[in-house]
């Protein structure tokens, strides 16, 4: 058997998450009910990367299956992306050693979460988050970079059964772009890299940046909730429509951050 890496693109809206549930309609399941048919083999089990929530997308999330057939890239991808729904497309596969493994062999998770900053409704792109009142980049900025480093992330994360609630962040920021040269307003957005995230944390963070913005809040108080360790000091969960996984990645995370701030600096 050989075990293959594959990369793959969603628009999570209309998904019950990433991973296979009972009668629900999921990524996991419709990747999984692909391959089958391409392998002639209905026992091919994909792994995923990792689970996302129901209405979260994705411009790169991963996931392995080994199979005894021989794979080539390009006609591969064809006939998957073929036989797949069109919310979901891969774009890369990759043959690696059988000790890899597509979740725990991940260096890092880069998340994005978006939010049109705007007096103008949208009629495109309607699944970020909308809001009319000009925002404090700056201050939303200042406060996420307390989350930087290892930390209990007890307080930003929902109810669930991962035993574990310390994760490492590598790199966060909030910047704001210009929504078009005809719109006044801005896209405001939120990264967050690290090595792993709690269920619903990162839609718990960008709340909690939120509630400091519109409260007029010190940015000092993230670090106060990060402390506590109580979810309810923290802001509400934002809707997850907004959120995007832009990489689950294998390499040093260090060299990928660096590639992210070459392309800010351009």
């Amino acid at each position: 058997m050989t075990r293959y890496l594959l990369s793959f693109e969603y628009e999570g809206r209309n998904f019950f998450g990433s991973q296979k549930q009972p009668d629900k309609r999921t990524v996991q399941e419709e990747l999984n009910k692909a391959i089958c048919t391409l392998t002639k083999n209905n026992n091919t089990k994909i792994i995923m990367a990792g689970r996302l929530d129901k209405g979260v997308s994705a411009k790169c999330h991963t996931a392995h299956f080994d199979t005894d057939i021989l794979i080539e890239q390009f006609s591969f991808l064809n006939s998957l992306n073929a036989i797949l729904p069109d919310d979901i497309a891969a774009f890369k596969i990759l043959k690696v050693d059988n000790f890899f493994h597509a979740q725990k062999s991940a260096k890092y998770r880069h998340y994005r979460y978006l939010i049109r900053n705007s007096f103008i409704k949208p009629v495109f792109n309607k699944n970020n988050l909308f809001i009319r009142k000009p925002l404090n980049v700056d201050v939303m900025n200042e406060a996420i970079q307390k989350i930087i480093g290892i930390h209990d992330f007890s307080a930003f994360k929902s109810v669930s059964d991962n035993p574990s609630t310390v994760c490492e962040i590598y790199f966060a920021n909030v910047t704001k772009k210009p929504i078009d040269k005809e719109i006044d307003g801005n896209y405001v957005e939120i990264n967050i890299i690290g090595n792993r995230f709690l269920y619903n944390m990162v839609r718990a963070i960008t709340g909690t940046l939120l509630m400091i913005e519109k409260d007029n809040l010190s940015p000092d108080i993230m670090t106060d909730i990060l402390s506590s360790k109580d979810r309810a000091l923290a802001g509400h969960n934002v809707e997850p429509y907004g959120l995007t996984l832009i990489k689950t990645g294998y390499e040093n995370p260090e060299d990928y951050i660096k590639i992210i701030n070459r392309k800010a600096n351009k």
